[in-house]
């Protein structure tokens, strides 16, 4: 299990793909682990060195005391680099993952080849705050069926849950194995973001990517960035929920790697 210290903490991290490729780092969504990305490493992994990592809280990195900030996750994802001697990575994320991401590129523009925004916000409306708030409350209670139950039906859309009711089962036991403390700090963290008046200084190249049926953080909120950010593209995937890596893992693989690839100082053939 490869871990590495990073600001007094030790974070889990995967590196997937050609040694000498260029970096692509993907940062995982609330509820999310490493193999949540199992459609996107594959085939990312072909063309670039795929990092992978679970930030401070989330399953197999530690979980220190005291709270948790975007801009902390953002600097222990520098230090992670650091530490791998990697000077410059394009930078991915979906939901909590895109908001580090987010953050990210504001704090170390000089560390960002290109920036990839997936289902994720640049602040929290009053709407997303009592939306959520039902999982604070799970995370408090260290109920971990009560966060099933009321996140579910929000993170996947229609067609997938009736494709893949089989493996409700499977995911339900998944969450029996979250840190709850650790969560609800990171629901905290979430809370308290708001970054929307920084976005004009984002100088990266962008991506903003929404699920077209996402009841989260869906196209509404991705135009307020994309209204905000300095030229940044942006796409709305049809049909598709808030877990769209696993959703529609075909449509957001291609956009990774056509954004990425665009940006990448190599261009190398798909």
């Amino acid at each position: 299990m490869p871990r590495i210290a990073v600001n007094d903490i030790h974070l889990y991290y995967e590196l997937h793909g050609p040694e000498d490729g260029e970096v692509i780092v993907l940062s995982n969504g609330i509820m999310m682990s490493t193999a949540s990305w199992f459609y996107q490493t594959a085939e990312l992994a072909k063309h670039f060195r795929v990092l992978l990592y679970d930030c401070r809280g989330m399953w197999q990195s530690d979980h220190p005391e005291g709270p948790f900030s975007m801009e902390l996750h953002a600097d222990d994802l520098a230090g992670l680099l650091d530490a791998l001697e990697i000077e410059k990575a394009h930078i991915a994320g979906i939901s909590y993952g895109a908001e580090i991401s987010l953050v990210f590129a504001l704090r170390y523009p000089e560390k960002t080849r290109s920036l990839i925004v997936i289902d994720g916000v640049s602040e929290v409306p009053l709407l997303l705050k009592l939306q959520s708030r039902p999982w604070k409350l799970a995370g408090e209670r260290n109920d971990a069926e009560l966060l099933f139950d009321t996140s579910v039906f929000l993170n996947f859309g229609e067609e997938y849950l009736n494709k893949n009711e089989e493996l409700l089962p499977m995911s339900r036991a998944n969450f029996a194995r979250l840190n709850l403390t650790s969560f609800t700090k990171l629901m905290d963290s979430f809370t308290a973001y708001n970054i929307t008046d920084q976005l004009k200084r984002i100088s990266s190249p962008t991506l903003i990517v929404a699920g077209e049926e996402d009841p989260i953080k869906g196209p509404k909120m991705a135009q307020m960035m994309v209204d905000h950010i300095p030229q940044a593209e942006y796409v709305v995937v049809p049909g598709a929920g808030h877990a769209l890596c696993l959703d529609k893992p075909g449509p957001l693989n291609t956009l990774l790697l056509g954004f990425a690839l665009k940006h990448s100082n190599q261009a190398q053939p798909l």
